[in-house]
């Protein structure tokens, strides 16, 4: 007779067919595209049964859309150094040139996003419900959080602090879609620290 599994080792081995299931589905999208990724083929991938990647995920959607939410999660961390209240405190200067380079460094560097993030671009004129939900998870909770900061600080004067951080966040992803995911970066050629002066520079010019 087999031994029965308690709650907490149910949870734990849910949690690791989850891994295993996300990273054969990041494996399959990158290597198929989303059109031509099936269940079966995630199933093979992960080393688990598709019955297995059913019980977990209800179909495609709902798979790509949690691999969008894993990222987005892992990147806004990555953003602001997991303690954004730490990170968010103290003069703008200091505050919006550390946050451009902890964005930079957590994405540039993982090449896995960039093509995850090429990906998205390609499928989003046959699947644009999967562009959205792409724009809407990696955009809501950074841009909230400075927008927040931005409001917070009397000495900015800013008329509007959500078009100011939306600017910031914008100029950023522009810069890394030319530099990195459009390999760019030998046509359209920018210093890293000379777009991020410049933009620090406009927001803050306001100071005396």
């Amino acid at each position: 007779m087999k031994p029965t599994k308690t709650k907490s080792q149910e949870r734990e081995l849910s949690a690791e067919k989850t891994t295993a299931i996300l990273a054969g589905a990041m494996q399959e999208f990158l290597k198929q595209g989303y059109a031509a990724t099936t269940m079966d083929k995630v199933a093979a991938a992960a080393g688990v049964s598709k019955a297995t990647v059913y019980s977990h995920f209800q179909d495609k959607e709902a798979l790509f859309k949690a691999l969008i939410q894993k990222m987005a999660k892992e990147k806004c961390l990555a953003f602001y150094n997991n303690e954004h209240t730490q990170v968010l405190q103290g003069k703008p200067d200091i505050v919006l040139r550390n946050l451009a380079n902890n964005m930079l460094d957590s994405t540039s560097r993982d090449q896995q996003f960039l093509a995850f993030v090429r990906l998205v671009i390609g499928e989003s004129g046959r699947f644009p419900e999967l562009a959205r939900m792409f724009v809407q998870s990696f955009d809501r909770s950074g841009r909230e959080l400075l927008t927040q900061y931005l409001s917070s600080c009397s000495d900015l004067k800013l008329p509007d602090p959500e078009a100011t951080a939306y600017l910031f966040i914008g100029s950023l992803v522009n810069f890394l879609i030319h530099q990195e995911i459009m390999h760019g970066k030998h046509v359209l050629s920018m210093e890293r620290e000379r777009l991020i002066n410049s933009l620090i520079n406009l927001i803050t010019v306001k100071i005396s």
